[in-house]
């Protein structure tokens, strides 16, 4: 089995903290006075959440939580994975138990797996694009606040790659840092010199003459930001011959500097801009710009 088999996990102390914050802004301080004033205590349901649209689903696990952390006598049986592909009518997840409880956690449930849902659905569109290359689709530090992880953790349900996570575990240094450090090698070099051997090094470059200065200093990856088709062509092949390496061995080699471009990059423009021969392609769309997938939950009294 490759690691490509395995899909992603979200740690269980993760899904409990955001579901458990997003439920007390939902419950407030009084709690669901309208499930209250209407259901009595006794009454007992089961409901059905289903896919009304094509897409991939993600959040499972923090839904089942939702219903847990409201009430643990809530039964959730989950009857489609993360990372499966669904239509419209395809059910996702049932549950049953008290109907006071169901109704109480139904929108923080339903919130987090049609947003999830979404990203990774968005993500796949994305990757089916540029499924034809070598190119991988990634996200950004572009995140809704406080859903970093689990946002990142649907991209890679739909297909696509994860950037940095944030500020500490990697080295990007853009045009500002550039700026006030006086220059891209010697950004480049500052930063290996600061960095453990862990941390990869990225450089943001505007110009084929600023790449050209950054290969000089040997980062992990140069992302190449707001340049057109013909110009990340010609990066590549600027990259190609600095590596020595002939086109075969270029795409196979374990330790060279890896193309990552940005800059408009929606579902019109990415084929094109993946067909240049670039590594990877980010993008904050699939994570700031994703539309929910419409996901419905129908109860019935039992």
């Amino acid at each position: 089995m490759t690691a490509e088999t395995f899909r992603p996990v979200l740690p269980a102390l993760m899904i409990e903290d955001q579901v458990k914050a997003a439920l007390a802004e939902d419950l407030g301080r009084a709690g669901d006075i309208t499930t209250y004033a209407t259901i009595a205590p006794e009454r007992v349901a089961t409901a059905e959440m289903n896919s009304r649209e094509e897409g991939v689903v993600a959040g499972i696990e923090l839904a089942r939580a939702a219903f847990r952390i409201v009430d643990p006598a809530v039964v959730f049986e989950a009857i489609a994975a993360d990372g499966d592909r669904v239509g419209p009518g395809t059910p996702i997840a049932r549950v049953s138990g008290p109907a006071r409880s169901l109704l109480s956690a139904e929108r923080v449930a339903l919130n987090f797996l049609m947003h999830l849902s979404g990203v990774a659905s968005y993500t796949a569109r994305f990757a089916a694009e540029i499924a034809h290359t070598r190119a991988r689709v990634t996200c950004t530090r572009k995140t809704l606040p406080g859903l970093r992880a689990v946002e990142k953790y649907a991209v890679r349900l739909g297909g696509g790659s994860n950037h940095r996570f944030g500020l500490d575990d990697a080295i990007l240094i853009k045009d500002n840092h550039i700026a006030v450090c006086g220059g891209v090698a010697e950004a480049v070099r500052a930063a290996r010199s600061y960095a453990g051997h862990l941390v990869k090094v990225e450089v943001e470059v505007d110009t084929l003459e600023q790449m050209r200065e950054a290969l000089t200093a040997e980062p992990d990856v140069i992302l190449l930001d707001n340049m057109g088709p013909e110009t990340l062509r010609q990066a590549v092949a600027i990259n190609r011959a600095h590596s020595g390496l002939d086109e075969a061995a270029y795409w196979t080699a374990g330790r060279r500097v890896m193309l990552e471009a940005s800059g408009n990059v929606n579902l019109s423009t990415i084929r094109a801009i993946a067909e240049t021969g670039v590594d990877y392609i980010s993008t904050s769309k699939i994570t700031m710009a994703a539309p929910t997938l419409d996901i419905g939950l129908d109860i019935t009294i039992a």
